[in-house]
């Protein structure tokens, strides 16, 4: 994935932004590997996340 910027690297952002986004990331990787773990299939997983993020991408265009 070397053409994906990360928004940190991007953009000058605060400490405590940062440390918002690390702990996020590892809350979905947590997550992931929990629902990997139970046999979710990877397609479910993708599909949930995909709809999350169109979720929460309305909810702040609107």
């Amino acid at each position: 994935m070397s053409n994906v910027t990360r928004l940190h690297h991007a953009l000058p952002l605060s400490p405590e932004i940062v440390e918002a986004i690390n702990e996020m990331d590892e809350g979905l990787r947590k997550a992931i590997d929990t629902a990997k773990a139970a046999g979710l299939p990877q397609g479910l997983i993708v599909a949930l996340l995909h709809g999350l993020a169109h979720s929460q991408t309305s909810i702040m265009v609107s």
